[in-house]
């Protein structure tokens, strides 16, 4: 038997690839099936089945396209209306793969559809729990990104999740190990551990939400409290993990059509399209295309597109450091952005090169931030998230969250000259990259961003409040 965890850092996303004998299972694929189809092929096993723990909000799932690649079943869990042919499994309903099998274990809360798969090896003994967005390591999937969808409040979600937690997880042996779909830096949880996987008996004794003496009423209280608002693409994800989507090779092939300087310029002014440039922060601010934003592909690239574009129709040209083309589009797909139309050949260098127009962006040091500190008041914006900003800040900042720029940017004054930092200069030139494709010219970027920060030891910083 075989268990491999496939995990994608950019997502916090685990799927798993499982084989006993020539058979393998795939549990919870990211969109490009390729890899896949070349790592059964390489094993000698044929993929018999597709399990997806629920209909995914944060990435979409490969699964259409893998199971047209190889013909495997899809199987979803009890209540699950896909628009595409799929197998719908009842609560402990087992799938024999090889010699060993995988046991449906149905527990809504974070979705209706939400089930665990319990995988036995050859002798019957339980093995592991993938488990998809219902357990995480040191916390359990959100109760309410589904309520829109099924009428039902987080409230009453999170005490479904309660249940299944108690019902059906808890009283599995504790050496069974637990592979849940996430980990830290997805949106799916709010206190997820940055590891990928764990005893159930250590998640017992560690867990806040499998407290063995938590009601249920305290169990709601807590997954409910403290939850910032869902990124704006998880409901689109949602459609098209149900209702299916294109193919994604004929999505990469038409979005890495490579133009030269004039095609670029005629397509953008042709179309609208945004200009999404992907290169690293501090090269993006020494030049760049005017009105273009920078969302950095060696960052959080997937989630910060989903959180801050909020059209995915709207189509997109890309700047991408060389060769990096297809990995940005694939990407883009990976969170449901099958809308990129091009890509400019030759980068930035070729558009200076053909006369075109470039802008830049002011970004100093902390050393620099803090002589304007000293010299006079200056205006400060923090676009680390609320948390981050209250486990200490620059005494004067003031906070503005990077995730919900959309809603907040009315806040700026584009009068104003403002001084942007973040943790470490990725989130700051985002920030100020779309303010700027807005007409906001007065924003200067922290290099470094709170790290550069304290390292100076110059700054009068906040203190994090005391735990209760």
């Amino acid at each position: 038997m075989k268990v491999e965890q496939i995990y994608t850092g950019c997502l916090a996303q685990g799927a798993y690839y499982i084989q006993s004998g020539n058979e393998a299972a795939i549990i919870d694929p990211l969109r490009e099936t390729k890899p896949y189809v070349e790592k059964a092929k390489a094993n000698g096993a044929t993929i018999k089945y597709i399990f997806e723990t629920h209909f995914h909000a944060d990435f979409v799932s490969g699964h259409v396209d893998l199971a047209k690649a190889t013909g495997a079943s899809i199987v979803y869990g009890p209540s699950a209306k896909p628009s595409f042919e799929a197998h719908i499994g009842k609560d402990n309903e087992v799938f024999k793969v090889g010699d060993v099998t995988i046991t449906l274990i149905h527990t809504p809360g974070h979705t209706l559809e939400s089930s665990c798969y319990l995988l036995s090896d050859a002798s019957g003994k339980n093995v592991a729990l993938f488990s998809g967005d219902t357990l995480f390591i040191g916390d359990v999937g959100r109760p309410d990104l589904a309520q829109q969808f099924v009428g039902k409040s987080k409230e009453e979600l999170a005490g479904m999740m309660f249940h299944s937690l108690r019902d059906r997880i808890m009283h599995l042996a504790d050496d069974v190990v637990v592979y849940p779909a996430h980990g830290a830096g997805s949106a799916c949880g709010k206190n997820m551990s940055k590891e990928t996987s764990d005893t159930l008996g250590h998640q017992k004794q560690t867990n806040y939400a499998l407290r063995a003496d938590m009601t249920e009423e305290e169990f709601v209280k807590e997954v409910t409290t403290g939850l910032l608002p869902p990124p704006a693409y998880f409901p689109t994800n949602v459609m098209m993990n149900q209702q299916g989507y294109d193919n994604i090779e004929e999505v990469v092939k038409h979005g890495t059509r490579a133009l030269d300087a004039v095609a670029f310029e005629a397509v953008a002014n042709e179309t609208g399209a945004l200009l999404l440039d992907t290169r690293k922060p501090q090269v993006f601010a020494k030049g760049f295309i005017p009105n273009s934003i920078n969302i950095g592909i060696d960052g959080n690239f997937a989630p910060w597109v989903g959180a801050l574009i909020t059209d995915h129709k709207h189509p997109i040209l890309l700047i991408t450091d060389e060769g990096r083309a297809e990995e940005v589009v694939t990407r883009l797909a990976r969170v449901g952005y099958d809308n990129a139309i091009g890509y400019l050949e030759g980068g930035v260098e070729a558009w200076a090169a053909a006369g075109k127009e470039t802008d830049s962006i002011v970004s100093i040091s902390a050393d620099e931030l803090h002589d304007a500190y000293t010299a006079s008041d200056i205006d400060i914006l923090d676009v680390r998230k609320p948390g981050e900003f209250n486990s200490g800040h620059i005494d004067t900042a003031k906070t503005l969250p990077l995730d919900f720029l959309n809603d907040t940017m009315d806040q700026v004054d584009a009068s104003k000259t403002y001084y942007v930092h973040c943790a470490g200069g990725y989130r700051s030139m985002i920030f100020i990259s779309i303010l700027k494709a807005r007409g906001y010219n007065n924003l200067i970027d922290v290099n470094g961003g709170m790290g550069a920060i304290k390292t100076t030891g110059k700054f009068n910083l906040t203190e994090p409040a005391p735990v209760a």
